[in-house]
């Protein structure tokens, strides 16, 4: 098979009749099979290849929508009607959606082919996919390093050729975080440019569906099919949604670039991925490019902030699976209060019960003042100040992640760590602002890593465009 590395070349091979869609799925389905990384839960063999043959058929009438030839997998938290969605959770074993998600009926319109569901860490709570149900997944080029997370399955299958894209969720990082740790691209869009229809929720004011690809143009692609206003969904942005695939293309405009100094000199950082960083921004200058250092003063309240929010939501979203009224029952319980604990118990791994317990403590009585409400009014001191820099400047830079891929196990005992491999990340679900990471240089253990552009909220096509130039010099 040939590992095809963007949409256009797919659909290049398509036209000189090298290959069509029923053999690409055929392909992916067998190197699927046959990978160890554990990234797919599970495949999607005849609703695919039905599919495959429906686009097959488009294409020689020339009616193929505009990702004809794009086989994608999805996160297990998007919802696919008549497929299973378990958010990698035993509470939500054998689960069957009843409906698609806005995202995938959109793919689906445009011809995309969804080869399957992504392992993910459970309720996508977690920075390394190891809290899965399923298992770790491990990392597509070394095996005793993770991928990253939550949304690692969907990341690892991208790097390793498993399908050609792939979306995932990102409330703090979950998407950027694992594209630095795998090499490729993931991008979280302005809160509110995807339509979180069919997803099941996390942290409904941070959550944000995107894509990953191994090029800025398939992000773009995607974007282009998923954006825009969806009456299922009433935080769904009603403004105009830009030609995407356009824009990346134009030439790119003199840009005023910021990076923030307490993010570049953080003593956490990578000497490595520290110089490389400071490297491209000594040559975004040299391009003609303002890059002027920041200051951002509030860089040791986000975690806290976003840690206390994200538990909180989390613990109102996830009260529904109580084996009630969703979820899986406990066998042997008796009575309802029995039926809630041993449902919950059973169900939940133990990131997930520690995420509730922290949430709902910090919403109940006497606290909800101390924690709730003083992180609200931090959100909005931290947003406002991210405002007045985009203000001045176009483009934020920093750091993905302080360092590359760890090793699985290294840090699941220590919550705190795992926690701060958020560090730079949170950010952009905290004021809602596009972020994107992009692969931008291989460590010398071996492990790539990624740099993290933001940009003003609906400013989305104009980081990808930065993102793209500076991907493709």
């Amino acid at each position: 098979m040939t590992n095809f590395r963007s949409l256009k070349e797919v659909q290049q091979a398509i036209a000189s009749s090298a290959t069509n869609c029923t053999t690409l799925v055929n392909d992916y389905l067998s190197k699927i099979k046959a990978d160890t990384s554990n990234a797919f839960i599970e495949t999607f063999d005849s609703s695919a290849l039905a599919k495959a043959k429906e686009v097959d058929e488009k294409i020689a009438s020339g009616k193929q929508g505009k990702l004809a030839g794009m086989v994608i997998g999805i996160k297990d938290n998007i919802c696919y009607k008549g497929h299973k969605v378990t958010c990698s959770s035993r509470i939500l074993e054998g689960f069957e959606s009843i409906y698609s998600a806005t995202v995938v009926e959109r793919l689906l319109q445009e011809d995309a082919i969804i080869i399957g569901r992504l392992n993910c860490d459970e309720f996508a709570m977690g920075s390394s996919n190891e809290t899965s149900y399923y298992g770790v997944v491990k990392h597509p080029t070394h095996p005793d390093k993770v991928p990253g997370g939550s949304s690692g399955g969907s990341a690892a299958a991208v790097t390793a050729g498993l399908c050609l894209a792939t979306l995932g969720s990102d409330t703090g990082g979950s998407i950027r975080q694992p594209a630095s740790f795998c090499g490729n691209v993931g991008f979280k869009p302005t809160y509110g440019m995807v339509s979180r229809y069919g997803l099941i929720a996390f942290a409904s004011s941070l959550d944000q569906i995107g894509p990953f690809a191994n090029t800025v143009d398939d992000i773009a692609a995607i974007m282009q099919v998923i954006s825009g206003k969806d009456a299922h969904d009433s935080t769904s942005s009603s403004k105009h949604v830009p030609n995407y695939t356009q824009i990346v293309q134009q030439p790119l405009a003199k840009k005023r670039i910021a990076y923030i100094k307490e993010c570049i000199e953080h003593d956490g950082v990578d000497a490595e991925i520290k110089a490389k960083i400071k490297a491209i921004l000594e040559q975004l200058k040299a391009d003609g490019h303002t890059v002027e250092e920041v200051a951002f003063p509030y860089l040791d309240y986000m975690i806290p902030t976003y840690y206390v929010l994200s538990t909180a939501e989390a613990s109102s979203n996830l009260s529904r699976y109580d084996g009630v009224h969703y979820g899986r029952r406990a066998k042997d319980a008796v009575g309802v209060e029995q039926t809630y604990t041993k449902s919950r118990t059973e169900g939940f791994g133990k990131e997930v019960k520690r995420r509730i317990l922290l949430g709902t403590y910090v919403l109940s009585s006497g606290y909800y003042d101390a924690y709730y409400s003083k992180a609200q009014k931090i959100r909005r001191i931290i947003t406002d100040y991210s405002d007045k820099l985009f203000a001045d400047y176009d483009v934020v830079v920093m750091p993905t992640s302080p360092q590359t891929a760890f090793g699985i196990g290294e840090n699941i005992n220590d919550p705190i760590t795992m926690y701060l491999q958020d560090i730079f990340t949170v950010l952009a679900n905290l004021n809602g602002c596009p972020a994107i990471s992009i692969p931008v240089g291989t460590h010398s253990n071996g492990l790539p890593y990624g740099m993290q552009l933001m940009a003003q909220r609906f400013n989305d096509a104009e980081l990808l465009q930065l993102s793209h130039s500076l991907m493709n010099k």
